[in-house]
């Protein structure tokens, strides 16, 4: 059985900060960790540990803290490693004779070999600020060298001696010109990265100009949905967007992230600030949810939202990018660009807080957006969804595809 993924920091500390603030709304503590916890989609003695170091922390219960057990753990490790390193240094000094044996890939590759077994080829190579893939990379060259490995040991020793006689003034061209004056076939990019792996190069006459400055001007995403919002399978089209709720202590804002196939919420937060954090702890909180339930995202998935500078953000792109999702973003101050999305929040605002406020903290309603989640997606019906509610359209998706299948 697969091993499920960690649950996020975020949505760890909301859990936490929900069953403290909201315990006297319940008739104990343990009531209050259990109708939370099986409303975040966890185990109520998952939950149940997470306040408990909570109560630590804040100096509410004997024990370790969690800042404190991180620091001793981080300093046993720290001391491990310097011990570690310290051995590998007093090592590599009685190989290299202080300096008298010069310290090239082969050197560096046959003393890692040595020592592998006893202290691992990453820790050696921290050490010694050598990287690991060079001594991979090392180590296959020398049990199988490749046809270019072999050709360029042939090449070298030649581009050297032609280097030489010209008493250093050959650049890669002129080398190239005298390799084919001797009948020696080579590509010239082949002579260009033979010289420059030597650190052989050519006189050169006046100042080297730059002629290419880089645009920092970045464009953003091009829409990729325009106005089409439906999708054959689950995690092929995310929307995304947030809105804001009027509380008497300030402005909550509250953003969504809707799988475009079942119409189903997959993240969600609330939050007093509306920086780039907001969204993409969303997105965070999004893919580890399908991630949990096993549902893997689809090839070319794309991510649809507005223009709006937390969605445009350098790290809010990146993030969709390092996940595999296509970012899509609509045009500017057009609804209809990105009209799923809107029509969601709409049923956000007029079935929950339109209707059940005035608001007062944060945490009301972070409360009331939880459990307005897990209705939306366990129990209310959708006309998109063939009149039933998104986690369960999700679930007989497998059903009607193998039911198309025998048509």
């Amino acid at each position: 059985m697969p091993r499920k993924p960690p649950y996020p920091r975020e949505v760890r500390e909301r859990a936490v900060k929900m069953v403290l603030e909201h315990r006297h709304e319940y008739d104990s503590q343990w009531a209050a960790i259990t109708s939370i916890a099986e409303k975040m989609g966890m185990t109520a003695e998952t939950l149940r540990g997470w306040v408990r170091q909570a109560e630590v922390d804040d100096g509410n219960r004997p024990g370790t803290t969690s800042a404190e057990a991180a620091r001793i753990k981080e300093l046993e490790r720290d001391n491990r490693e310097l011990r570690r390193a310290n051995e590998i240094l007093k090592a590599a000094s009685a190989f290299f004779g202080a300096g008298a044996r010069p310290a090239t890939t082969e050197a560096m590759t046959e003393f890692i070999d040595g020592r592998r077994d006893e202290y691992g080829v990453e820790p050696i190579c921290h050490a010694l600020a050598f990287a690991p893939s060079t001594y991979y990379a090392a180590r296959k060259r020398r049990v199988h060298p490749s046809a270019r490995a072999v050709r360029d040991a042939e090449l070298v020793p030649v581009i050297e001696l032609i280097h030489e006689r010209s008493d250093g003034c050959y650049g890669a061209e002129k080398v190239w010109w005298q390799l084919e004056r001797e009948r020696i076939p080579a590509a010239r990019c082949t002579v260009e990265r033979l010289m420059r792996q030597q650190g052989l190069v050519g006189v050169r006459r006046g100042k080297r100009r730059r002629t290419t400055i880089r645009d920092d001007q970045a464009d953003r995403p091009t829409d990729l949905v325009e106005r089409n919002f439906s999708a054959e399978c689950p995690n092929r089209l995310w929307v995304a967007d947030f809105t804001y709720v009027m509380t008497w202590s300030g402005v909550v804002y509250v953003a969504f992230v809707i799988d475009a196939f079942s119409r189903r919420i997959v993240g969600w937060k609330a939050d007093t600030t509306m920086r780039t954090s907001l969204v993409l702890d969303t997105l965070e909180m999004a893919l580890w949810s399908r991630q949990r339930d096993g549902i893997p995202l689809a090839d070319g998935m794309v991510h649809h939202n507005d223009a709006g500078s937390q969605y445009t953000s350098l790290a809010f792109t990146t993030r969709l990018i390092d996940a595999g999702v296509d970012p899509s973003v609509g045009s500017v101050g057009d609804g209809y660009d990105n009209a799923l999305a809107e029509s969601t929040i709409g049923l956000f605002k007029t079935e929950k807080i339109n209707r059940r406020g005035p608001w007062k903290t944060l945490s009301d309603v972070e409360l009331a957006t939880l459990e307005w989640v897990d209705w939306y997606n366990h129990e209310r019906l959708h006309s998109a969804c063939d009149r039933r509610p998104p986690a369960e359209y999700e679930a007989l998706h497998p059903d009607r595809l193998r039911a198309g299948e025998t048509q």
